[in-house]
């Protein structure tokens, strides 16, 4: 990897979550002030994410398990706030060399960067199923914003269906808030778990933490099917979701009536910034998605570009933590200042155990791939353009796009508002379906600037 050459020490930090924050006060202990970029209005990332000013509820019941950690975050954020540069409600859509664009509340602003270390998280990982387009379909991310922002449920009755530790916290956190959940269901049978236990004991207490969920929705007399093949969401355009429909392990249609749905299959990196920096990708196998390619410490393939968390591997937020204190290091390092040794190997031997961790959740909740090739051609992949997987499968078939983004340049799936960061990962795997290949050879949807959907004031012009 490439090692920074700075001619100052002008620092900017995207991302105030778990990764972000350690980062900060890492490098404020050592003499530098970062500039801290946040896209949210509160610090503590999506994980962490704060109520708004005014609300009152308390950690345990916003945060369930992580409670602790979640206040011990948020404490080291506010002892640091009046030390360090944070730009809150600021969203980072594009980048020069030296350069990032930013826009805060439709005022566009610049930031310029001598080093710029990414910490920007990730989102849902998405698998389409027929009706997933209609109203009260949401991520497992979206409705848990909904609960921790708004205090609200996504619906009066809430399925929860997917795979990964992900789909346990939430729903988990939806019942300890008072909210109906009328069932969860998993893709990932038990089998997977138990083959998968060697790899999820290195972190023990982490194992037990997971088991705990789960008996409390056992206790809450929560429906909890594993092993399930999604096959539709019910419901119409006029009135949303009505239901969801799947098949059981034992292969019996199940219909279970809800008003709401939250989707989710583990968490896919937020790497647009760093492929608009040029950084390189490599293709995860145990995942089955691209990652950010970087060093042990955080170094990417670009000087200057770092990055820490799950913006470039998925390892939770406690991995996170020890990254984003690793990744301020390299940069001290890389700014010829000394560093702790001992620290610095601390967090490796952490984020050692916790990758063998990812590897056993990737092993106990696999991404279904198979579930993109059953898809039905009237299913909609795209949710922004409308793109079903039909006409995606036609792209492949007719036009010969066997690449992501030449399927996109035909089909336009991925163009809408959310850049194919809901869509992208599936719509490959139907692509890779349809002209029988890896999802691999398929390649990735390239990063585009807006990264996000951003609104810019203009000032009128008198004639």
């Amino acid at each position: 990897m490439a090692t920074a050459r700075l001619s100052s020490n002008k620092v900017v930090i995207v991302g105030a979550g778990p990764a972000g924050i350690r980062c900060a006060e890492t490098l404020l202990a050592a003499g530098l002030k970062p500039i801290l970029i946040d896209e949210n209005r509160r610090d503590g990332g999506q994980i962490y994410r704060r109520q708004p000013e005014g609300f009152t509820r308390d950690y345990a019941t916003l945060y369930g398990t992580e409670a602790a950690k979640a206040r011990n975050l948020h404490e080291s954020f506010d002892r640091l706030r009046g030390s360090i540069d944070y730009r809150p409600d600021t969203l980072v859509w594009n980048l020069t060399p030296g350069q990032l664009c930013c826009v805060s509340q439709g005022k566009h602003s610049t930031v310029d960067y001598d080093a710029f270390i990414l910490c920007t998280g990730a989102t849902d990982r998405l698998m389409p199923i027929e009706g997933w387009q209609l109203a009260g379909t949401y991520s497992l991310g979206g409705a848990q914003i909904a609960l921790k922002s708004q205090a609200v449920s996504i619906g009066h009755s809430v399925v929860f269906m997917g795979s990964g530790p992900l789909l346990y916290l939430v729903a988990s956190q939806y019942v300890k808030a008072g909210a109906k959940v009328a069932a969860v269901l998993d893709t990932s049978p038990l089998s997977k778990r138990i083959l998968a236990m060697p790899k999820l004991l290195a972190r023990p207490g982490l194992l037990f933490t997971g088991m705990k969920l789960l008996a409390q929705l056992y206790q809450a007399k929560i429906p909890v099917h594993l092993g399930i093949k999604p096959q539709q969401v019910l419901g119409d355009a006029a009135s949303g979701v009505s239901g969801v429909r799947v098949s059981t392990a034992r292969g019996e249609t199940l219909t279970i009536n809800c008003d709401a749905v939250a989707l989710g299959y583990h968490l896919r990196p937020e790497t647009q910034l760093a492929d608009l920096a040029g950084c390189r990708l490599r293709f995860d196998e145990a995942s089955s998605q691209w990652l950010l390619a970087v060093d042990e410490d955080g170094r990417t393939s670009v000087s200057g570009v770092y990055a820490a968390g799950d913006g470039s591997k998925i390892r939770g937020a406690d991995a996170a933590e020890h990254a984003g204190r690793l990744v301020a290091m390299a940069l001290l390092e890389d700014l010829h200042q000394s560093v702790n040794a001992g620290l610095r190997d601390e967090q490796r031997h952490a984020l050692a155990v916790m990758d063998q961790f990812r590897l056993g959740l990737a092993q106990a909740f696999p991404w279904p791939s198979a579930q993109a090739k059953a898809l039905p051609d009237t299913a909609i992949v795209c949710r922004c353009e409308m793109i079903s997987a039909g006409e995606l499968r036609r792209t492949v078939s007719e036009k010969g796009a066997c690449e992501v983004n030449r399927a996109k340049a035909f089909s336009r799936v991925g163009m809408g508002r959310c850049q194919g960061r809901y869509c992208s990962q599936a719509g490959a795997e139907v692509i890779a379906a349809a002209a029988g290949v890896s999802v691999q050879q398929v390649g990735r949807q390239r990063g585009q600037a807006p990264v996000k959907p951003l609104s810019i004031l203009t000032e009128e012009v008198s004639p």
